[in-house]
């Protein structure tokens, strides 16, 4: 018998709707901002998710309640309890907790929606201590006068939240009009919580593997798969990136290549082999100077919520020299102070297919994937250099649909027009 409840779906497939926090469709969304200045903040907030997801592929404790700052950059919609209660939570594939802002609330950020009151659902039930998904989440205490559940984090930036750990129904609107629900899932409810949030954060939804994320509880309608397709927030459409669920997210047909996923000790960053990347004729095989003893498997995180691509520095000077050696265009200072490698250029150009050569699975980018504006004029290679850890940020995965299977282990990417998916 499954720990985690079925669902009403069964074991059908769902979609459901994921956007960047800098598209319109973000209550967290600047108007008066220009598409270039959407782009520089994503990229300010790629350095603060690096130097997040460090801390966590070196620490030997689990940080499953992500709630640092910046801790995402899609977010995706659904509602938990009974009635209904609409919760906008970051997606992020790097953390566990499902947790959102409950009141009474003792020390609250401003959120778009209303915040959760557990008092009116008639789902609303607090955890044991000695109940399985209690155990389950490390970051838990008991508090015995009650006998229930409770999370507590804090975090170098400050950031911070605790309050009780319950199950609450969980409600998906899928968008073929179809609602899912999922009773009994464990979720953070944070009496006390702070950091620099966006206005539309109302907490996270976390996707990594571990026992108490969502991709974990939804049972035999998750099927232990999700895929998404993720749309250019600076797209001139305005259609949404998708987040598929079990049947639907399976990746298949022409052109798609798999290659094996690897978890960190904590189950919570999803690790991939990166065998070289290929500039026309040339290629750089993986070599990181900072690490020079580190595995020869599993050596770059695949991660939704990083902006840019991380490389270990000797591998990003001799992609960086490959690039700058076939775009003969002149070169600038990025005007933002960000990246390294710039051209003034206030129309797109043509750049070099750069081709990453996961382990089994060639995926080649393009100019979308590669190169991003941070001026009217500036154009610049959105990768960068890094002592930390490294990682294929989502500009690369932009207009792929990207799959994993918890339990095949493998992570599929097809080429796709996510505009149109």
């Amino acid at each position: 018998m499954s720990i985690f409840p079925t669902t009403e779906a069964g074991t059908r497939g769902f979609t459901i709707d994921l956007f960047h926090r800098e598209s319109p469709h973000s209550p967290s969304y600047d108007s008066t901002l220009k598409p270039w200045q959407h782009s520089v903040n994503a990229l300010r907030r790629s350095f603060n998710r690096l130097n997040h997801l460090t801390r966590i592929a070196y620490t030997t404790q689990s940080p499953a309640a992500d709630i640092i700052s910046d801790s995402g950059e899609f977010f995706v919609k659904f509602s938990i309890g009974t009635p209904q209660v609409p919760i906008l939570a970051t997606f992020d594939t790097a953390s566990d907790l499902i947790w959102t802002q409950c009141q009474p609330c003792l020390k609250c950020f401003k959120q778009t929606y209303p915040i959760f009151t557990p008092s009116r659902s008639s789902t609303y039930r607090r955890l044991a201590c000695d109940s399985f998904l209690c155990k389950a989440f490390p970051a838990t205490i008991c508090d015995k006068a009650s006998n229930s559940c409770i999370y507590s984090e804090s975090y170098a930036d400050g950031s911070f939240s605790s309050g009780d750990f319950v199950t609450e129904t969980v409600t998906l609107g899928s968008t073929n009009g179809a609602k899912i629900s999922i009773p009994g899932v464990a979720i953070g409810c944070g009496h006390k919580n702070g950091g620099a949030f966006s206005l539309g954060d109302s907490g996270i939804a976390g996707f990594a593997s571990g026992k108490v994320s969502f991709i974990s509880q939804l049972g035999s309608s998750g099927q232990g798969k999700f895929s998404y397709c993720l749309v250019s927030f600076l797209s001139e459409t305005s259609n949404l990136s998708r987040l598929h669920f079990g049947n639907d997210a399976d990746v298949f047909g022409k052109g798609v290549v798999s290659t094996p996923i690897f978890l960190n000790r904590n189950e919570t960053l999803y690790y991939l082999t990166l065998v070289e990347i290929g500039v026309g004729n040339q290629r750089f095989g993986f070599y990181d100077p900072d690490a020079p003893n580190a595995a020869e498997e599993a050596n770059i995180i695949i991660d939704s919520g990083t902006t840019l691509t991380f490389l270990p520095s000797k591998l990003y000077n001799d992609l960086e020299t490959a690039i700058a050696s076939r775009i003969k265009l002149k070169r600038i200072k990025d005007p933002q102070g960000v990246l390294n490698l710039c051209y003034d250029s206030p129309k797109d150009i043509q750049v070099p297919i750069i081709t990453f050569h996961f382990k089994g699975a060639y995926v080649e980018l393009n100019t979308l994937n590669t190169f991003v504006r941070t001026s009217e004029t500036a154009l610049c290679f959105a990768f960068a250099p890094t002592k930390g850890t490294p990682i294929y940020g989502n500009l690369a995965q932009v207009n792929f649909l990207i799959g994993y299977d918890l339990n095949k282990k493998t992570v599929s990417f097809k080429a796709t027009d996510c505009s149109k998916s």
